[in-house]
């Protein structure tokens, strides 16, 4: 017959167990309170951001119009041109870009008195874009609506989604970067302390990608971002900072 374990054994193993579990989890808590206290560098992620309003607005858009000759369909773009520019010019609007020209040949299958079919062309289709650059941002959506005007006139326009920008995107990606470094350093020091150490000087600076996205999208790249779907913008900087310990 096998005897039964005596409880005293049983207590003293879970005495063991439970003793064991203590000294790893507290090794585990320690771990990087280690680190700090006995390496000479930290290495500390920091961030920025800043929301940002664009300040330039790129409108764009299109016309077409199409003859039997290419004479003809050149003349009917020139006039189409310039009811164009007239719409722009009567609201303020005066740095104004057209692009070259598109000719498309229109063709066709034709067929004789004889019932032979041959390919002929038909026409010709000419497309002209613009673009202007716009100081009040709000004025874009306005001008985009107010387009049906042009196609009460004849002209056959379509307005693309116009582009946002933020002139000052270079200043503030400066900025951005140094309130990160800055907020790295807060938190290295916070880590430094917690080992009884404190930050020295900062020894380097890896600046990471810059994200320039809608705001309040969240939307990031690895690449990084420069939005210009949005008129109001979140520009955010990460910088991964090394500084001695002392």
């Amino acid at each position: 017959m096998t005897n039964a374990p005596k409880p005293q054994l049983l207590g003293m193993l879970a005495g063991l167990f439970l003793a064991a579990g203590l000294v790893v989890s507290s090794a585990i808590a320690t771990k990087a309170w280690l680190r700090v206290k006995t390496s000479q560098f930290i290495s500390v992620k920091g961030s920025a951001r800043k929301n940002i309003k664009s300040d330039l607005v790129v409108w764009k858009g299109s016309f077409t119009t199409h003859a039997e000759s290419l004479l003809q369909a050149q003349k009917n773009l020139k006039a189409d041109a310039g009811r164009v520019r007239q719409f722009l010019g009567v609201r303020g609007v005066t740095n104004v870009v057209f692009t070259a020209i598109t000719i498309e040949e229109m063709r066709g299958s034709l067929t004789d008195s004889n019932g032979l079919t041959q390919q002929q062309i038909l026409g010709y289709r000419l497309t002209q874009s613009v673009r202007a650059e716009l100081g009040e941002v709000d004025g874009a959506s306005q001008l985009e609506s107010e387009t049906t005007e042009l196609v009460e006139q004849g002209v056959v326009f379509t307005a693309q989604p116009p582009d946002y920008l933020y002139t000052k995107a270079g200043e503030a990606k400066v900025e951005m970067l140094a309130e990160a470094t800055k907020d790295a350093r807060t938190r290295g020091e916070q880590i430094a302390a917690q080992g009884g150490r404190e930050l020295g000087k900062l020894s380097a600076a890896d600046m990471g990608v810059i994200q320039i996205a809608p705001i309040y999208s969240g939307q990031t790249s690895w690449e990084g971002m420069n939005d210009t779907s949005s008129a109001d913008k979140t520009i955010t900087a990460v910088v991964t900072a090394t500084f001695e310990l002392k």
